[in-house]
């Protein structure tokens, strides 16, 4: 069974989610300077949990990211925090999609 076609639409409603929902609402909590230096950290934390851990389950990438997240002072109990984290995520598998070697 060929999921690819269902994955791509789950994909476009978490993307638009968070165009929709998150960005504003960070927008409104932080300034231009914040959100930069948030999401760039996130990005960080996000590449470093799938690298490090690359073979354990979803949730523990999503601690290890979040930990990363708290070190550099962020509020990670925050919703908008882990919305932003699951954002990175799905950006990174896009970025990585491109990139699979086809053998």
């Amino acid at each position: 069974m060929d999921i690819t076609s269902i994955l791509e639409a789950v994909i476009a409603l978490a993307v638009a989610v968070v165009t929709v929902f998150l960005l504003p609402w960070l927008s409104s909590k932080t300034t231009a300077e914040e959100r930069k230096e948030l999401l760039g950290w996130v990005d960080i934390a996000v590449a470093a949990a799938q690298q490090l851990y690359h073979q354990c389950s979803g949730q523990q990438r999503l601690e290890y990211a979040l930990s990363v997240l708290e070190e550099k002072g962020f509020d990670v109990d925050n919703g908008a925090v882990v919305d932003a984290v699951e954002a990175a995520v799905l950006k990174l598998h896009r970025q990585l999609e491109g990139t699979a070697c086809d053998g």
